[in-house]
């Protein structure tokens, strides 16, 4: 790592990881880094109270500060704002986790979640929101990628592998590239995705590009899905919901020049 900032950034994101907080030699070992070279940036961190330890020679962990910088930014962005109420009512229709989830450069992020199922077996990970979504194995991800150039997704799975690192394997992720294509056609064809025993184990979902105004040929300004426990999402109840999942998708593109996330994304973003 070559300067103090990008060191820090990623003791950050490594203790965004472990809520409970780690010790430093911990940190030093995930992040190869020098146990006193990673002390003085907590104790750096520590003064501008982004990071609080525990007791004397105790774990650090975060504060506070850092998440409120990320909900205060989300909510003068108006994302939620247009987003949650849509979320909320796709997810009393599916009685399901819905997610949303935004272009953050060439991949996506994780913002906002509603989740339908209120009794009996239910995914519900609870960690996801500010989560990069992996290309090749989730739906949203291969959501995203059907609307790119096949050199494109080439490009990206590059970076990012068919798997997403560390994570175990699954019985049903994409084997191949050439696997992967296939389903990215069929997504294009069907047009939503769906990912089953791909991401996670006992999980499906779907999931369908966010366009903005609506339209099919508007800026791709995220990805709106559905998962569920793979006993209780089958593909036929995919198929079933998958107009009223367009139907989402729709009015969120249609709302999103309303937020000035959105607005501003618009600008910068072309269209297919």
């Amino acid at each position: 790592m070559s300067s103090a900032l990008e060191k820090s950034l990623s003791i950050l994101e490594h203790l965004a990881e472990a809520p409970g907080g780690l010790q430093v030699s911990a940190i030093a070992r995930a992040l190869d880094m020098p146990v006193s070279g990673v002390h003085r940036q907590l104790k750096e961190l520590a003064r501008l109270n982004y990071v609080r330890q525990s007791r004397d020679q105790g774990d650090y962990a975060l504060t506070i500060k850092l998440a409120a910088l990320g909900l205060g930014y989300l909510g003068r962005s108006g994302v939620t704002d247009i987003a949650q109420p849509i979320l909320d009512r796709l997810a009393q229709t599916s009685h399901e986790l819905v997610r949303l989830s935004v272009l953050d450069g060439d991949g996506l992020t994780w913002v906002a979640v509603a989740q339908g199922a209120t009794t009996g077996l239910r995914y519900d990970p609870g960690r996801e929101q500010g989560v990069s979504v992996h290309p090749a194995s989730t739906a949203g991800g291969q959501a995203l990628l059907a609307t790119m150039s096949d050199e494109d997704v080439l490009a990206q799975v590059g970076r990012t592998g068919l798997r997403p690192a560390g994570m175990a394997e699954t019985t049903a992720g994409p084997a191949s590239i050439a696997d992967l294509m296939q389903q990215l056609q069929d997504t294009r064809q069907r047009g939503y995705s769906i990912a089953v025993n791909s991401y996670i184990e006992g999980m499906g979902a779907m999931a369908v590009a966010v366009r903005a105004g609506g339209t099919l040929e508007g800026a791709v300004l995220g990805c709106v899905s559905i998962a569920g426990p793979a006993v209780r999402f089958p593909k036929s109840r995919m198929e079933e919901l998958a107009p009223t999942l367009f139907e989402a998708a729709r009015e969120l593109g249609a709302a999103a020049p309303a937020s000035q996330f959105f607005a501003g994304m618009m600008r910068q973003v072309p269209a297919a």
